[in-house]
């Protein structure tokens, strides 16, 4: 099966020898989040609510392109 390497500007970049995410075929595997501002690439807060909201708006910038194109087209 073929793999493709996909990132977004959007989001924060990963932290460490590893991608933002991985296209296989039709399916899309994101790598772990956190509560990083993808501006500063800080924790938002020490808050745990804060952090988990900003962990799933993070995640929600993978949503968007047309399926089958990378997040960065």
């Amino acid at each position: 099966m073929n793999k493709e390497i996909v990132s977004t500007p959007k989001a924060p970049g990963a932290i460490g020898p590893y991608s933002q995410a991985v296209k296989t075929g039709l399916v899309v595997f994101t790598s772990g989040q956190i509560g990083l501002d993808p501006a500063t690439s800080e924790l938002v807060s020490q808050d745990f609510e804060a952090q988990v909201r900003q962990s799933f708006s993070n995640l929600a910038r993978w949503r968007g392109p047309p399926v089958g194109r990378s997040p960065t087209r």
